[in-house]
Parts: C-alpha cells; structure tokens; sequence
C-alpha cells in the first residue's frame, strides 16, 4: 500500500502503532458524527424558512442546493489544499470554516434576508466538504489496506447517527411546538447555530493539539507512486461515478419517500405520517453501517457492496410493481442497502494511489454533486411517467455500482499515451 503511517511526534512511536490508531479513530468518529448531524439539520431549516420567508418549494430546496454545489465548486480545492498542509491540518481548517458558516448565520437572521443564509450555508457546507476531503482518505490509511472499508464504514455509521438525531433536537431548538413560524422572523436558528459555532471551534483546537499519525508517501515496487495524476487510475474515476450514483439515488429515494407512501395505491398517508417513516430509512443506514463494519473484517469490501447494491435493485423493483405495504417496506429497506455503499466505494476508489490519494479523495467528494442532479432527473421522470416508476432510475443508479463492486474496483493505471 503507498499510504504509511508516521508517529508526531516520533518519540510517541511504537512497534505495533495499534494503540495510536484506536485514539486516532475515537477523535475522527467525533468529527464524522459533527458533519452527519450539521447537514441532516438542513431538514429542519427548510421548513422553517419556507415559512419564515413564505418561499415556494424551489426556492426553499435552495439550501439543500448550496450544500452540493460546495462539495462542486471546492472539493478540488481542498484536495490541493491538504495534499499540501497534510490531512491533520486540513481538518483544523474544515473545522474553522465549518464554524464560520455557522456564525454567519447570526447576522443572515438579524438581517432577515434569505440570500445571506444560502451564503452561510455554502460557507458551512465548505468547510464539510474540507473535513470530508481529509478525514475519510485519513481513515482508509489507519490501518491495513484490506480493512479499510470496515473503518471507515465504522466511522460513516456514527455519521448516519448523526443525521439520526439531528432532526429530534433541530425541532426542538428551531421550532417552538404549537406555534407557528412568524413572517420574516429567522431568528430562531441564531442560537442553535451559535452553539455549533463554539462546539466546531472546540474541535479544531483539540485536533489542532493532538498528536495523531501522519499520513505520509512512500514508493513501492506495487505502487505508483511517479505517476502524475490520481486521473490515472481507472479506479478512482469509476469510484467517483459510482459516489455520483450512489448519493444521487440515497437522496432521491429519501425526497420522494414522504410523496410515495401518500399516494392511495402505496399507504394512502397523511403527509406528516407518512414523514415520520424516513427515520426507518436514514436509520437503516446507521444499523446497516454498524452490521457492515464487522462483516467487512471477513469478506472484502466489493463483494459486499456488490451484494448491497443487487439488493437495492431487487427491493427497488418491488416497490415499482407491487402496490400497498410490500412496496412500502421495500423502499424503506434501500436504506439499509445504502448503508455501507459511501465508505466502501470511498475505500475502493483511493486504495493504491500513494502520494495522490488528497487529489483522489478531492475527485471522489466532487461527485457528491450527484445528489443535486439525480433528484432532480427523478422529479421530471414523475411528472412525465408517475412517481412509482420514476424510483426506475435510482434502480439504474444500483447497477452500475454493483458493477463498480463486481468490477470497475479492481485496481488500474492506465498508461500515459495509451
């Protein structure tokens, strides 16, 4: 493997390095649950500031907008970024703007313009995708290269705690129960967001005290460690279509759930009943995390994947052809699939490119964009041809990354001028 592990400072070394990596873990776990619980807040920001600033439902899908159109516009950026300042310290920086995002959201409410929050948003989902970009390649390397994708689904499965409970204490703290949103006030969100702020700034200043193992390149006779681009790796580009496809399809499924279980032939729900149901969805992702982290100790990480994603086609086909609970549960069982599906391919996609892996990981958090496109795909599909056999093309979304894992993940450099 072209990614080693260096004690800071050496003294701290020892000859197993075992100890360190469990302490590096623990402290990076934090920042996974952070992230997790920050974005899955945008669920409770919409609705209020639908309300707050009576939008439509464009203008109000804006937030979720900003935050991937960050992880578009600065995944590269910060994959040069810590390539150059190494992956410890860009999370300190992940960690300062994430804070300053939050803050900004302070005066956007004092000022009650909606614009300043979408700045304050894409300033916050900056900083993630900063985070993102050093912390999962940091992850992959704490260890064997085998193991890689059972650490770092381990990690992804605090996350989807995160987003787990982010939606209980965001109601809480942004809506006041019983009462209704007052017009053109935002200030609501001052305090919570505030509270982030010092939260994240304590975390940047542990990170930026703790002596944690340093990525570092070395070249080996199975590496390629000269080459000149992580674009060179066939791996790594398939890997980042199948994050674009995967996160594209997680998240149209889990915006159109709530619409699905309303329609007559489905569950003939309310809206608000039918809401309550997604916890099952997100939830089966963090239960399925947990489940795939231990079986990854015994089989690889492509099969596994490649089993996940055939389930998430057969479980998707269910729910296009049959009506009424079936269909319902088997949507809601994707989401168990989903759950191993981010790290592993993040896992897969970087094993093996040495000193480019900060790039690499830049390319793969750039695909990320796929939540913004695929969505919307599957909204035109609905209008076009019914909301049941729009869930179609997530179902597509599955078979290339069943071929990813049966295929595609197998590592390769394709040779200059060939």
């Amino acid at each position: 493997m072209a990614i080693s592990l260096q004690q800071q400072p050496a003294q701290e070394q020892s000859a197993s390095g075992g100890g360190s990596y469990r302490f590096a873990l623990v402290a990076l776990t934090s920042l996974f649950f952070m992230w997790g619980f920050i974005t899955c807040l945008n669920d409770i920001l919409i609705p209020y500031l639908k309300g707050a600033f009576e939008l439509n439902y464009t203008q109000a899908m804006l937030v979720q907008f900003c935050f991937f159109i960050a992880y578009f516009m600065v995944s590269l950026p910060a994959g040069k970024l810590v390539g150059r300042i190494g992956y410890q310290r860009g999370i300190v920086v992940g960690l300062v703007v994430a804070s300053l995002g939050c803050i900004l959201f302070y005066p956007a409410a004092s000022a009650g313009i909606y614009a300043l929050f979408l700045i304050a948003l894409f300033v916050l989902a900056s900083g993630i995708t900063i985070l993102q970009v050093a912390a999962n390649p940091y992850v992959s390397a704490l260890g064997p290269a085998e193991t890689a994708p059972s650490r770092l689904t381990m990690t992804q499965a605090f996350n989807s705690f995160g987003t787990t409970v982010a939606p209980f204490f965001g109601s809480i703290l942004i809506f006041t129960e019983g009462a209704e949103v007052i017009k053109g006030d935002a200030s609501a969100t001052q305090g919570p967001y505030l509270m982030l702020a010092g939260a994240l700034l304590i975390l940047a200043g542990i990170f930026a005290k703790l002596a944690l193992p340093r990525i570092t390149s070395q070249t080996g006779e199975d590496t390629a460690d000269t080459r000149g681009s992580a674009w060179q790796y066939s791996h790594l580009t398939l890997g980042a279509l199948g994050i674009f496809m995967y996160v594209g399809a997680e998240v149209a499924i889990g915006s159109t759930i709530v619409n699905f279980f309303t329609l007559d032939s489905i569950a003939g729900m309310h809206e608000g009943e039918a809401a309550k149901y997604l916890t099952y969805y997100w939830g089966g992702a963090m239960v399925g995390r947990f489940i795939g982290a231990a079986v990854m100790q015994k089989i690889s990480g492509r099969t596994v994947l490649a089993f996940n994603a055939i389930s998430a086609i057969v479980l998707i086909l269910i729910a296009v052809f049959f009506d009424g609970m079936l269909a319902m549960w088997a949507i809601l069982l994707v989401g168990l699939c989903n759950s191993v599906m981010f790290p592993t391919i993040f896992s897969l996609a970087l094993n093996g490119l040495g000193k480019h892996t900060a790039q690499g990981s830049g390319i793969l958090c750039l695909a990320i964009v796929g939540g913004a496109i695929v969505p919307l795909l599957q909204g035109m599909l609905a209008d076009g041809i019914g909301l049941q056999l729009s869930f179609l093309l997530p179902a597509l979304c599955y078979v290339y990354i069943a071929f990813y894992g049966i295929k595609g993940a197998k590592p390769h450099v394709i040779e200059s001028g060939k």
